[in-house]
Order: structure tokens, then sequence, then C-alpha cells
């Protein structure tokens, strides 16, 4: 299994307080996912995640072609980081480290991504070609809608 990474890292001009609050509450998972995606949440959710929790969501990454996604919340240490792991889905294997930490009194939040496709060699052509651009435009995605949120 060949295990690709992303890592991005963004400094947030709001407290740690506030950032967990609105990182820590999943449905604003979907105000940070492009609309393209058709990202949608399933569940019946609280406004605060917890270790455990089990998330469903349809996702449209390709040709508006629907997608189960399943993830688990499966690590949180308030306000430092939490851990999102993909149980059923797209990927082979999905695992997303979300950090918060402070840098010279600057709030840093950094998403360490690693994951893997199915198919093995008809998955590592589509990473080539397609799925590691989408990726990266998703998290580009993310670092505009935030930067417009908190940056300001």
């Amino acid at each position: 299994m060949k295990l690709s990474q992303l890592t991005r890292t963004q400094e947030l001009n709001i407290s740690i307080d506030d950032a967990w609050d609105f990182f820590s509450n999943p449905m604003n998972l979907q105000k940070i996912t492009p609309p393209y995606m058709g990202f949608k949440i399933k569940s019946e959710l609280p406004s605060k995640m917890y270790s455990g929790m089990v998330i469903e969501y349809v996702v449209r990454p390709l040709l508006g072609l629907p997608f189960q996604w399943i993830t688990e919340i499966t690590h949180i240490k308030e306000k430092e980081y939490f851990i999102d792991e993909q149980r059923f889905g797209p990927y082979k294997f999905w695992h997303h480290l979300h950090n918060f930490r402070l840098v010279n009194d600057k709030l840093v939040m950094e998403d360490k991504l690693h994951y893997s496709l199915p198919f093995g060699f008809v998955g590592s052509i589509a990473h080539r070609f397609f799925v590691r651009k989408r990726i990266e435009e998703i998290f580009d995605y993310r670092t505009k809608v935030i930067n417009d949120l908190f940056n300001k």
C-alpha cells in the first residue's frame, strides 16, 4: 500500500477558544468544503465532537456520483488536536490530524493527512492524474474560506 501525505499550515487571527469552538463543531465542515463536492452530513450530530463519534456523509467528488463516507473521531485533546479516520468510503486508508498550537503568540492550525487509494496500480494512476490534485483543491478552498472567516 502506497501511503500519500498532505500537510497544510495556516495562521489564524482568533483565539484558541474560538478556533476550537468552530473546528470541533462537525456541522462547520460543510462550510469549509467546496460546493462542487456535494457534501452533505447524514448523521444527527451534537454541536461538539467527542472521541468515538461516527459521522456519515455523502460526497459527490466525481461526475456528481454519490459516495457514502463514514468517519470516526478517534482521538481528541481539547484545544490541541483531533483525529478523524475513515471507516467506510472511497479511500483504502484515511487518517487526518487537525492540530492547533501557539507559535510566537500566533495560533497555528496544521492539517496532516495520510491517505491511500484502493485498486493497486489503477489507484496509483488515478492518484497521479486526478486524486492528488482534487485533495489539494479541497485544502486550498479550505484555506481561502478560513482566511475569509478569521483573518480579515
